[in-house]
């Protein structure tokens, strides 16, 4: 099983970010762990805070890999290009987030990316991941 996990625009600064949002732990050491709880999963992580390199990495891994594990960040809500991307590789993807979204802001409310995804993990911090593999594995 291959599970490929897409972090959008200020993913990279988990730990350090807005951490009564996201929390003090990296991605990276969460990632180590992730990697330790499911062995039999094959992980591959990617992140940017670029637009076009995320739809890149979905259309390289889009055909290769059992799921992609997508937190967009500030990109699910503005992202028409991110949702079609999504609806032209064949790996069913998981929408996800850490926080929970609609308790926020209003325009955090739109999702681009939850109509072409296979489902949406929302809220429960860095755990979101963990149920997203799970989803998955099940």
């Amino acid at each position: 099983m291959k599970i490929s996990i897409i972090n959008g625009p200020n993913l990279n600064l988990l730990g350090t970010r807005e951490p009564t949002v996201y929390g003090n732990q990296t991605f990276e050491a969460y990632f180590e762990g992730l990697k330790e709880k499911f062995p039999q999963v094959s992980f591959d992580y990617f992140q940017s805070n670029i637009e076009g390199a995320l739809i890149d990495r979905l259309h390289e891994v889009g055909f290769t890999s059992d799921a992609i594990l997508l937190n967009a960040g500030a990109y699910t809500h503005t992202s028409v290009a991110i949702g079609d991307a999504i609806k032209a590789i064949d790996s069913n993807v998981i929408e996800i987030h850490i926080s929970n979204t609609f308790a926020r802001e209003d325009f955090r409310h739109t999702s681009y990316i939850t109509p072409v995804a296979k489902g949406l993990i929302i809220g429960f911090g860095m755990d979101s991941y963990r149920l997203g593999v799970l989803s998955v594995l099940d």
